[in-house]
């Protein structure tokens, strides 16, 4: 069993995403309605070297299917455990920043990838 086939077997959990946030501006983001995914989250404080070379630490590893955006949104849960208002994230307990997204290539693979977002 390859990578991949690990990370599609271990993605049980339901997130809620909120992708394409857009500036809407007044220093804020609109996004996107709000979408269940599939994932594997795992808590772990984490660490990474951002672009411009600040350490900067997660919270947790998310494991996904599809690709994401960094600045999207994610909550663990499904939309039916959210408020009725769910247009603004950040207003809502529990949901976290993409603050870095990664998509790898399975090994031997130009097709199939691997992808983890960090919060």
């Amino acid at each position: 069993m390859g990578v991949l086939d690990t990370v599609i077997k271990h993605c049980t959990q339901t997130a809620v995403y909120w992708g394409t946030p857009v500036k809407d501006g007044y220093g804020g983001f609109t996004f996107a309605s709000p979408v269940e995914i599939l994932c594997r989250w795992e808590d772990r404080i984490g660490q990474y070297t951002a672009r411009g070379g600040d350490q900067v630490y997660t919270k947790a590893t998310i494991y996904v299917l599809q690709d994401l955006v960094e600045d999207g949104w994610l909550f663990l849960g499904e939309l039916d455990d959210l408020p009725s208002d769910t247009s603004n994230p950040k207003e809502i307990d529990d949901t976290y920043e993409i603050k870095r997204f990664d998509k790898l290539p399975a090994l031997g693979s130009t097709t199939e990838f691997v992808r983890k977002a960090y919060l």
